[in-house]
Order: structure tokens, then C-alpha cells, then sequence
């Protein structure tokens, strides 16, 4: 298998509304593959496809060599999934949430204990077995339901926006353990709204209104939509000076961001 993921004129409708336009694309295999774009864009229904939970109106996509309209149950049992929301019991113990899961992937007995303890370790949960579910910080939420996607050790991991709402150094830590999941030979296809973590993908497909705009790594999307060098302005007054500094010859956009300006410059 060439490929972990392999997409070609993938298509979703409800009713007349399109979804999908016909969307093609691949992912290697131990790929970070980013999937970008504004709420209602299509991300959530094309990873919806792909993980054998929505049939496509029309078109062809082959997860971990299964095609997710014939053998939907195949490509289920190749792949981890997180969805967008929350969706671990939270009145149940951290340890209760993994033997569930755990067991929905058809682990039993020693495998099953085997597989949560290498997961808790890579998680870092170790601390956190016995607590209940919804009494855990966002941050480590987020990874105990990374933990659950991740105990049989699937080919692929979708991440549906993992980080969203979560903190900034919690953020880190979550991105931290996706690069390792690649590192170790894991496909991560990764949705998410966070600019700056979406340069940890090595490439990134930009969806609008369903259909799919662009395809690249981060560094050749920026210097094709994005030209010249931005640099972050310090100062007093600077947003008084907004105006002035978007009316200089050299500068291609100015704007605020927080006490800061971001000023983009030609080369």
C-alpha cells in the first residue's frame, strides 16, 4: 500500500445542499496531514467519510487500502478516531472510559491491560487513572480521549479539532504527543482552526465552502498566498499608527494582534 489515505472526487450532499465538491487528495503514510478550514467548510464531513461513518454521494476514497463505501467496517477497525466533541462517559473513572473502549476494539484480558498501560504511558495519564472523567482538566481530557482513539494501536489517527478550547500549554503537550504518534509510523489526518499548529503538518489541505483551494506544505502555502516577511512590532501608540504604517510603500498589510502589530513587508 502506496498510501495511507487516497481520495478522488470524493462527494457528499444533503438534499441540495453540497457539502463535498469533489475533493481528491492523498496522504502518505506517517504523514501529519492538516485539513484547514472556516466552520461549515466540510472538514467534519469528509473525515466522516473516511472513517466509514458517513457513505459518499459520489467519488472514491481508500483508507489503510479499504474503501469506505464497500467495507466501511474494515476501515473502522484500521483507524483511531476523535471527534470534534467531547465524547468519553464522564461520570466514569478515566480507567473505566479505556477498558470500555479498549473492549469496542476487541481488546480482552491481558491485551486489554497491556494496551491501556502502554497508552497511559504515552499519554502521560499515569496520574490520572482513577479520577473521574468529568472532574479532568480540558488538556488532559483531550488526551485520555487521545488515549481511548489510540489503544489498538490503529494505522491511522483523525483528530476532529483536539485542541479547541483547550490552553496554550496544554496545546503543546497534545501536539507533542501527535508528532511522536507519526515519529512511530502513525498517519495523523488533523483538523484544526490554530494557525500556528498547522506548520507541525508536513502538508496542508485548505477547504472553502467544500471544495478543497489548495494543497501544500505550510512554508509553500505562505510564500504562494502569503509573499514577503511579517515581523511583530512593539511599542506604545502603535495602533494610533495603524493607518500611517499600511500607507508605507514597503508594507503589503498591517494589523493588530494583541499589544502588538503584525506588519507584512515585501521582500
Amino acid at each position: 500500500m502506496k498510501d495511507a489515505i487516497e481520495v478522488r472526487g470524493l462527494r457528499k450532499t444533503f438534499g441540495d445542499f453540497v457539502a463535498v465538491r469533489d475533493v481528491s487528495f492523498h496522504v502518505e503514510r506517517g504523514e501529519i496531514f492538516g485539513y484547514l478550514g472556516a466552520n461549515g467548510a466540510g472538514k467534519s464531513t469528509t473525515i466522516r467519510m473516511l472513517c466509514g461513518l458517513l457513505a459518499p454521494t459520489a467519488g472514491q476514497a481508500l483508507v489503510a487500502g479499504h474503501d469506505v463505501a464497500r467495507a466501511p467496517a474494515r476501515v473502522k477497525s484500521s483507524i483511531g478516531y476523535m471527534s470534534q466533541k467531547f465524547s468519553l462517559y464522564l461520570d466514569l473513572p478515566a480507567l473505566h472510559n479505556l477498558e470500555f473502549f479498549g473492549g469496542i476494539y476487541g481488546l480482552r484480558g491481558k491485551a486489554l491491560a497491556r494496551a491501556i498501560d502502554a497508552a497511559v504511558e504515552r499519554t502521560g495519564l499515569g496520574a490520572h487513572r482513577s479520577a473521574t472523567t468529568g472532574s479532568l482538566p480540558g488538556g488532559i481530557r483531550q488526551r485520555l480521549a487521545l488515549a481511548c482513539a489510540i489503544l489498538h494501536d490503529p494505522f491511522i489517527v483523525f483528530l476532529d479539532e483536539p485542541t479547541a478550547g483547550v490552553d496554550p500549554a496544554s496545546r503543546r503537550d497534545f501536539w507533542r504527543l501527535i508528532r511522536e504518534l507519526a515519529a512511530g509510523g502513525t498517519t495523523v489526518f488533523v483538523t484544526t482552526h490554530y494557525m500556528d499548529e498547522a506548520e507541525y503538518c508536513a502538508r496542508i489541505g485548505l477547504m472553502v465552502d467544500g471544495r478543497l483551494v489548495a494543497l501544500d506544505a505550510p512554508g509553500a502555502l505562505k510564500r504562494r498566498f502569503v509573499p514577503g516577511e511579517t515581523l511583530a512590532v512593539d511599542g506604545r501608540g502603535l495602533h494610533r499608527g495603524l493607518e500611517a504604517a499600511r500607507a508605507l510603500p514597503s508594507v503589503v498589510a498591517a494589523a493588530p494582534f494583541g499589544a502588538r502589530l503584525h506588519v507584512r513587508f515585501r521582500e
